[in-house]
């Protein structure tokens, strides 16, 4: 069975978590702004809630969310379609000597909350816990 180089292990290093943090910030600064330039994007506001690197720092996966939720869809294909600017952006901000690939994903924290929200709220899963 082929372990997935992300989650299996101890997890990430410091340096993976410190690297993150700074390309998440870098990110959101970027973005906020509207530094890109693409019209499209700079009209959407975007949040960043986690960026992920590969041991290796090669790789940076950004798990994101337009405000409100809506335009899931059109917000992974703008980054993508603006993912050369962003990365020499995020390059020359975060000072690495290699600037990594960036990959994005839509942010699905807040939906996995409102599940256990949920759960929790269910009678039997009520009942189990005040036993």
């Amino acid at each position: 069975m082929a372990k997935n180089k992300f989650h299996d292990g101890p997890g990430p290093s410091q340096r993976q978590l410190r690297v993150g943090e700074l390309i998440r910030r870098t990110l959101s600064e970027v973005l906020a702004r509207g530094d890109v330039h693409d019209p499209d994007l700079n009209r959407m506001s975007i949040t960043v809630g986690e960026v992920r690197t590969s041991p290796d720092l090669k790789i940076a996966t950004a798990y994101v969310l337009p405000l409100g939720g809506k335009g899931q869809e059109d917000v992974i294909e703008l980054l993508a379609r603006n993912k050369s600017e962003l990365r020499r952006m995020v390059g020359k901000k975060v000072g690495l000597k290699f600037s990594p690939d960036l990959r994005f994903r839509l942010d699905d924290t807040f939906d996995r909350l409102d599940d256990t929200r949920r759960m929790f709220n269910q009678d039997a899963v009520r009942r189990d816990l005040d036993e």
